[in-house]
């Protein structure tokens, strides 16, 4: 099903989100080289670096979102490029089709995170990617009760691949998991609807609050990537994240917070915040937090 969704030739379930990004790395030798952006979600830079460090692969860390860095690629010839757009917790935007478009120049794939918008939303095989990955357990599920991750590839026999592999290293998802999100996945488009709308709602909000003083939102004018979304996406999800202007205070905004629960999570039916630089990239260090500009006051919302 999520194959035909994203307009792929075939489809592998897993196991939860992570098994899903380290299914894609298996195509991977000690001497191929993988392009991954320098915000990319803390879970999947942590996995990265480590297979790194065992020499598992080789890895090179760019800034997607500028031009230079995607005249790199070509230089450093690497055999898989990771994109993640919207990126976690920031929002930035990838241009998926100039990065494809180079990828095809040097023989490279490349592989997409697309779970902060699901298929309901953008289709990046569509624009060139060769593999698109999934967090099932976030809008996909959409339910927060199901852990879970999927792979979708643009041709069977990268498909077969990565299925022989999923296969071999045991971490394929279970049946009644499947048939839990397959329940969500009915859902999708009536939810993704109502996160959309209720997200822009609050991004307007903040953006006009004393209290905040950045709001990251692909759906607002103010983006800086504003025209870049209307390009590669129908509507523009149900995440954002905001500063609060006094970073110290962003703990006191989430314990005065009614509606809202302080969950790990995303893309459930409750509204949940957390703080992305004491959470998910609590284990990057300091400095590099901040070349991703993942800052202390910084609050993610899943509406």
């Amino acid at each position: 099903t999520l194959a035909e969704l994203e307009g792929g030739a075939r489809g592998i379930i897993t196991a939860t989100g992570m098994a899903a990004v380290h299914l894609a790395t298996q195509l991977l030798n000690n001497d191929d080289t993988l392009v991954i952006p320098h915000d990319c979600y803390g879970g999947s830079y942590r996995l990265f670096t480590s297979l790194e460090k065992r020499g598992l692969l080789k890895l090179k860390v760019l800034e997607l979102t500028k031009p230079e860095s995607l005249e790199q690629i070509s230089t450093i010839k690497p055999k898989l490029i990771w994109i993640e757009t919207p990126s976690n917790p920031v929002l930035r935007l990838t241009d998926i089709k100039a990065v494809t478009d180079i990828a095809k120049q040097c023989g490279a794939l490349v592989a997409a995170d697309n779970t902060f918008l699901s298929p309901a939303l953008q289709n990046p095989i569509k624009f060139g990617v060769d593999i698109v990955v999934h967090s099932t357990t976030k809008y996909i599920n959409g339910h927060s009760d199901v852990v879970g991750g999927s792979v979708v590839a643009a041709t069977q026999e990268l498909g077969d691949e990565l299925a022989w592999w999923a296969n071999n290293i045991g971490i394929t998802g279970a049946p009644f998991d499947s048939y839990l999100t397959l329940r969500g996945l009915r859902t999708l488009n009536v939810r993704l609807k109502q996160h959309q709308e209720n997200a822009f709602a609050i991004a307007e909000y903040l953006e006009s609050s004393p209290y905040v003083s950045q709001v990251y939102y692909p759906g607002l004018a103010s983006h800086p990537q504003h025209e870049l979304a209307k390009k590669q996406m129908p509507k523009y999800g149900g995440m954002l994240t905001f500063e609060v202007k006094d970073g110290d205070d962003a703990l006191t905004v989430l314990d005065n917070l009614e509606l809202a629960c302080f969950a790990a999570s995303l893309g459930g039916v409750r509204t949940t915040t957390q703080i992305p630089a004491t959470m998910a990239f609590l284990d990057i260090p300091e400095e590099e937090r901040q070349e991703m500009s993942i800052f202390q006051g910084m609050i993610r919302v899943s509406t």
